[in-house]
């Protein structure tokens, strides 16, 4: 299990990602972004070599925005463009920070979380599991991961392609509705609203089953769709 330092890093994750947000296609904004925490989760890597935490930052508009990040103690080979930044961890030293739609263990760990190998970590506390986040595929998962994944960015996703599967990282986050659907009848994805997985409790189903978790957003506790699956 992953161990939380009660420490400083420098820069601070929010320093990071408002400075690497802004050149992403899924920024709503202009300009700086005004960014909060607002919660998230994280994902142990079994060899206790990389950190792996689902961040999300809620914008001064409202937009709510989903970063998955993983930490490591030195560069990732060929993965220069997903360098959010490095930061000195009070404890740890240097961090190699990456968006970690490009990182193979933060992908493994998704599949594992999908089938029920990996068990979701609180955010913030050492060694605690967090039942709130909700995982759920009933179809064909690869084996493992080997090597680094591709992945294509759109306006308000990423998809990270694997054999057999798609995971869709959703990158703005809405809050599901008591029906399952996005709040307002809309979906991050720009198609009906039932393009959404999931529903208020956390369920997902069918062929869009995925990852849906918690976050505070407007001072509210909202739930949403973190990662879908979608056939390859």
């Amino acid at each position: 299990m992953s161990v939380i330092h009660r420490t400083t890093m420098a820069p601070t994750k929010l320093e990071l990602v408002t400075a690497w947000l802004p050149g992403r296609p899924w920024y709503r904004g202009s300009g700086t972004p005004r960014l909060e925490r607002a919660g998230g989760f994280r994902l142990d890597d079994p060899a206790g070599e990389v950190g792996i935490e689902f961040a999300v930052f809620e914008d001064a508009d409202g937009t709510v925005y989903h970063q998955p990040m993983t930490y490591r103690a030195a560069p990732s080979e060929g993965a220069e463009e997903a360098l959010i930044g490095t930061s000195e961890h009070g404890v740890l030293g240097t961090r190699w920070v990456y968006d970690a739609t490009r990182d193979p263990v933060a992908v493994e760990q998704i599949v594992a979380l999908l089938a029920g190998r990996a068990v979701p970590q609180a955010q913030s506390l050492s060694d605690t599991p967090d039942p709130s986040v909700v995982a759920s595929y009933g179809g064909p998962l690869p084996g493992g991961v080997h090597g680094r994944a591709s992945a294509q960015d759109g306006d308000g996703w990423t998809d990270v392609l694997l054999d057999g599967v798609t995971l869709r990282v959703l990158r703005v986050l809405e809050g599901l509705a008591a029906d399952g659907t996005a709040a307002g009848g809309r979906s991050t994805e720009g198609g009906a609203a039932g393009g959404v997985a999931g529903n208020a409790d956390g369920d997902a189903h069918g062929a869009s089953a995925g990852v849906v978790a918690g976050w505070t957003g407007g001072g509210e506790p909202r739930r949403g769709v973190f990662v879908r699956v979608l056939p390859a």
